[in-house]
């Protein structure tokens, strides 16, 4: 072995040595020794380096998640069909044929007697000129539908008021033995109504509690009110022009002594929609209608239309002019106790309203006037 091969020995022995720290040995001198392989010592220390302590590393403790619960899912027990027989069959058709009543979740519907039929005369429908109508002037600026017609055919219009209101006194009232206070509600049909009933109040000393309830014909009257009392929508029912309208909170407060303020002449309708809900009512008389002072009229030859809406009014005609004859005069009356009025005074009806065509009277009077009037 050379010498430069025995230097490159030593010094891979003493770096293998400073690692394992293991004390040097001199090799033998001795010949008989085996000589030791260099790549032999270097294979038995290469598993000493890869023995070398390494940092121990603690352990990680895994993160165990919250296991979800299994859903239970509830199945239906499926029913098994069962096979009819023959007697079985005849017992469901049986059971089938018996017809059983069964209790009607529906309210109980109101029927009103159906009003009479009226029959409207064949008269000639000569041209209208002038035509009367019984109500008040309307104001400047008012919209009124009998202008419109006289503006589109070139008419003359009058309004001329054939009644007047009275109230009654509280010594006529008390007559009708009526305490207003045993009520716990009022049914008001108009404004005269609202009017007379806190006239009356006011007379004879009433004051009118916070709880008394109004349930009003049309929205009108029930805004009207504010005049009175302060407006509560809790205490204050209205419907849509009909009595018909109030049919489900007057049930709702069935137990509620009525009040119903009305003239000498009501309308028996009223009291028949009030009799069908057997509801327990008062009818008293607040004021009356009376004839107008119609001595500024000196002919009514001079109109070829006459226009009434209350059977007041046609009975004011036979009032204040007992010796007039119709003739060529057309008559107009709207609603059916008015119509019959009209014919149980002897006069002739040429225009109805309301009808199937025309519910609204000045709707009835242009439906005429344009057959009338055409020429």
């Amino acid at each position: 072995m050379s010498a430069k091969k025995k230097l490159v020995k030593k010094k891979l022995v003493k770096k293998i040595a400073k690692k394992t720290k293991a004390p040097l040995k001199k090799a033998s001198s001795t010949k008989q020794k085996s000589k030791p392989n260099p790549v032999a010592k270097k294979a038995k220390a290469l598993p000493k380096k890869a023995v070398a302590k390494k940092p121990v590393k603690k352990a990680v403790k895994p993160v165990t998640k919250p296991v979800a619960k299994p859903i239970e899912v509830k199945v239906k027990p499926v029913k098994e069909k069962k096979v009819l027989v023959s007697s079985d069959k005849e017992n469901i058709e049986k059971a089938v044929s018996v017809k059983r009543p069964r209790k009607s979740s529906k309210k109980p519907v109101i029927t009103l007697p159906p009003p009479p039929v009226i029959e409207i005369s064949n008269y000639p429908k000569n041209r209208v000129k002038n035509f009367l109508i019984s109500q008040p002037k309307p104001g400047e600026g008012d919209k009124n539908p009998y202008l419109d017609i006289a503006k589109k055919y070139n008419l003359n219009p009058t309004f001329r008021q054939f009644i007047k209101i009275e109230g009654l006194n509280s010594q006529d009232f008390r007559t009708q033995r009526v305490d207003i206070l045993e009520h716990g509600a009022v049914i008001l049909t108009s404004r005269l109504s609202v009017d007379h009933y806190f006239r009356l109040c006011n007379e004879m000393r009433i004051t009118v509690p916070e709880s008394m309830k109004y349930f009003c014909i049309n929205e009108q009257t029930a805004y009207y009110l504010q005049k009175y009392i302060q407006y509560r929508k809790r205490k204050i029912f209205f419907g849509h022009g009909t009595m018909l309208d109030l049919v489900d909170v007057i049930r709702k407060n069935k137990d509620e002594k009525f009040l119903l303020p009305a003239s000498d002449v009501t309308k028996e309708q009223i009291v028949d929609f009030l009799d069908e809900l057997k509801i327990t009512y008062t009818k008293a008389t607040f004021y009356r209608t009376v004839s107008a002072d119609l001595t500024d009229i000196k002919t009514l030859a001079d109109y070829d239309l006459l226009v009434f809406f209350t059977p007041a009014g046609i009975k004011s005609l036979k009032h204040n002019f007992p010796n007039f004859k119709q003739g060529n005069t057309r008559i107009a009356a709207f609603g059916h106790v008015a119509a019959q009025t009209v014919k149980d005074l002897g006069y002739r009806l040429d225009i109805f309203a309301p009808n199937p065509q025309n519910p609204s009277m000045s709707g009835a009077i242009d439906a005429y006037l344009r057959e009338s009037n055409k020429r």
